[in-house]
């Protein structure tokens, strides 16, 4: 069966710098020959996973610190202390196939599920006699201190690491370079947003004064410059709600719950970048959730040729009216009579005809839910 979840929006952003290129400036990207704002796919997809509407049972932990979070646990769950707790931690990892450097940390981000933890830190409690280091002896080497792990606990180790169920494991997929073998595929990808427009970075100069300062200290105590745009953005994300039941060990309720908690993140996530200076917390003006059956469909190509505000009108309107005349294009070639269509639209230039219109947020995740349900049961 093909089903794909797509979710598509156009969303305003004041004046701000939400996501950072390596000289501080805003991202951008060259689009149908002319400049566009950008903000990168895992910009929004780190906003969205640390949302509210996560569920916190079923939320990864993305990190080098997996020995610091299982000390942690150990005594505070376990009641689990010895001076060479961090060997028997050590010990227990690398029965998994997880290494450790010198400075206790992993050798790259693991994104892990809490369970996964949970089930390391239970597995450690069990066997701690098992792992204790005898006495006098010298600090194991990695490949030793795998072979020391009793058999039964090497077993168990490589059991734990199943993704845990953390529904945005699930959703945005992990690579472990050592682990190929507990690798999970992405069910949901998402594209970098970019402007509907044409965007000129501008500067802000600015200046800060020493409260403390003298008569005779007239300048300023600190000068400077942040880059900055402004832009309505296009976003587009798509899940495929079979591979995301799979990766959640075929669990239909909570994989229900996780496209609603992610129908609702989708369109509440907001990058953090420099909010402290812009403040920039602007909700999408037009979400929308099509359910397609042949094939996904990026609708980007719908500002291939920018929009322009002219006589006085918003970007944003234009933005939604042209998403909807490419969509019917594309659809009329490559969609599926299946397809359908709900929205929430505060611009009011998408097409009443086209879809279902939902009076808030909630409604929407109820009615991604309902229709989700409904394709998985046939």
């Amino acid at each position: 069966m093909s089903l794909f979840l797509e979710f598509h929006l156009i969303q305003n952003f004041a004046p701000s710098n939400l996501n950072r290129d390596d000289t501080g400036a805003p991202k951008d990207a060259v689009f149908g020959g002319y400049r566009r704002a950008r903000v990168s796919s895992q910009c929004f997809k780190r906003a969205t996973r640390l949302t509210i509407e996560f569920p916190a049972q079923h939320q990864g932990i993305r990190t080098k610190k997996l020995l610091e979070l299982l000390r942690t646990q150990l005594r505070d769950q376990h009641g689990r202390q010895a001076d060479d707790v961090d060997s028997r931690i050590e010990t227990a990892l690398s029965a998994a196939g997880l290494k450790l450097k010198d400075d206790g940390k992993t050798e790259y981000l693991l994104f892990l599920g809490q369970q996964e933890i949970d089930g390391f830190a239970e597995l450690i409690h069990a066997h701690w006699d098992a792992l204790a280091a005898p006495a006098g002896s010298e600090k194991k080497s990695k490949k030793d201190a795998k072979a020391s792990a009793p058999a039964e606990l090497v077993k168990q180790a490589r059991q734990i690491m199943n993704g845990g169920k953390a529904l945005d494991v699930a959703l945005f997929g992990r690579m472990l370079a050592d682990m190929p073998e507990v690798n999970q595929d992405a069910a949901c990808q998402v594209a970098h947003a970019i402007s509907t427009h044409r965007v000129e970075r501008e500067f802000d100069y600015f200046t800060a004064v020493d409260d403390k300062g003298g008569a005779d200290e007239a300048g300023a105590g600190m000068i400077g410059q942040v880059e900055f745009n402004s832009a309505t953005f296009y976003r587009y994300a798509v899940v495929d709600p079979v591979k995301l039941e799979s990766n959640l060990q075929g669990d239909r309720e909570l994989t229900l719950a996780g496209l609603r908690a992610l129908t609702l993140a989708i369109a509440r996530a907001i990058p953090t970048g420099k909010q402290n200076t812009f403040a920039a917390h602007n909700p999408p003006s037009f979400i929308g959730v099509v359910l397609r059956h042949a094939s996904p469909l990026n609708l980007a190509n719908a500002f291939e040729k920018p929009v322009y505000a002219r006589n006085g009108e918003a970007l944003t309107g234009p933005s939604v009216s042209a998403l909807a005349a490419y969509d019917g294009q594309l659809a009329a070639v490559y969609g599926d009579e299946r397809d359908q269509w709900a929205y929430v639209d505060l611009s009011g230039a998408w097409p009443q005809a086209k879809g279902e219109v939902k009076p808030t947020l909630t409604a929407l995740a109820d009615w991604v839910v309902e229709q989700v349900r409904r394709e998985l049961e046939q």
